[in-house]
């Protein structure tokens, strides 16, 4: 009686349906049901440091429509904002089912205090000054909008629907302008105490290395984020080595196409951040003992290319125990990893409260 009640409930909000009846075990033939991934639509953002994605997704985590543009997002508050409205709404015109709109997840290149959703790190964001601005997306949409740190949302796509499916421990890692990464521990996303956990691109490598944006020196995230690779190989190729590569049109995709068709220069580039990010990983490992450690953003089509030099480096300084429990390996969410995450973020919330659903049936019973 008490299941024949909840989907005497469900039925009417439309997430799910009957599919027929089955065969009978002696009593009554059961009726089959089916979750409806189609029942509404998510909106997922992925506001990088340089570029903005946005994924319109079922609620399976099925990308429907993808649109992104490089943009300057650290430098231009207002028209990153207008971007992603712009993007979103692209992506909503390409929807042919034309579903209500359950509500918009959005990842951003910085800590998220769970508090307060509109706090940006001026350290990281300083022409932000430490607002995001959601009104403007929640009155233009008219739904919920949620926020988490983009290496958080990453390791929820993989966790959900990619890599990292069954895995109750793992760390995900995301290689972009800068370093970040999302660790789920016993089956339960772990933040820190603020919210705040995970700044793994904080690492020191070398305390006399390069200036970090955060103001110390040789942070992992200068010897590996995107702008500290495209300077390597600048310097590569100003010291003559002999390269394909163009040096007046570097970025972290002319190295990697490079690489992938054996370029020297880019494969040194390489195989260095492996190294470094080898060191960070070891640290992972031998802190919270993963089963699985996956890598994703730039650098990650590179494959064996890349995971081939850092499982070798990670081997060599963590314990032999810990790293035979460990399998290092790449996303396979790819670049829309973060939107995806952003649209779950939505999605789980929505299944711990049926009121978000934008459906009467459910906001009555709620």
């Amino acid at each position: 009686s008490t299941v024949s009640e909840i989907v005497s409930i469900l039925l009417p909000s439309g997430l799910i349906q009957e599919s027929g009846t089955g065969p009978s075990s002696g009593g009554r033939r059961p009726i089959g049901l089916e979750f409806q991934d189609d029942a509404c639509s998510i909106l997922g953002v992925d506001m990088c440091a340089s570029h903005v994605g946005v994924a319109l997704t079922n609620l399976h985590g099925a990308v429907v429509a993808w649109e992104e543009t490089h943009h300057a997002v650290r430098e231009d508050p207002e028209g990153t904002r207008r971007t992603i409205l712009e993007l979103a709404e692209q992506c909503l015109s390409q929807d042919p089912l034309d579903r209500p709109l359950l509500g918009v997840g959005i990842g951003v290149p910085s800590p998220v205090d769970p508090l307060n959703a509109d706090w940006l790190s001026e350290v990281v964001l300083p022409k932000w000054k430490g607002r995001l601005g959601l009104t403007a997306i929640k009155d233009h949409f008219g739904c919920e909008v949620l926020v988490d740190n983009d290496a958080n949302l990453g390791a929820l796509a993989e966790h959900w629907w990619g890599a990292g499916q069954g895995v109750d421990n793992l760390a995900y890692i995301k290689i972009a302008t800068g370093i970040g990464s999302g660790r789920v521990v016993d089956g339960v996303f772990s933040r820190g105490s603020s919210g705040k956990a995970g700044e793994i691109g904080r690492f020191a490598i070398d305390p006399h290395g390069n200036p970090c944006i955060c103001g110390r020196r040789g942070c992992l995230a200068t010897v590996v984020g995107a702008q500290a690779l495209v300077s390597r190989a600048a310097g590569l190729l100003g010291n003559g080595q002999e390269s394909a590569l163009d040096a007046t049109s570097l970025s972290i995709d002319t190295i990697e196409d490079a690489a992938l068709a054996g370029d020297p220069v880019a494969l040194q580039v390489a195989e260095e951040a492996a190294e470094y990010l080898g060191i960070a990983v070891a640290g992972l490992l031998n802190l919270i003992n993963p089963t699985r450690v996956i890598v994703g953003g730039d650098l990650a089509r590179l494959g064996d290319l890349l995971l081939t030099p850092l499982r070798e480096t990670t081997r060599m300084r963590t314990l032999v125990t810990s790293m035979d429990a460990a399998e290092i390996s790449v996303g396979v969410l790819g670049s829309k990893s973060v939107a995806v995450g952003a649209a779950t973020l939505v999605l789980k919330a929505a299944l711990q409260d049926w009121s978000r659903f934008p459906t009467p049936a459910l906001r009555e019973v709620s």
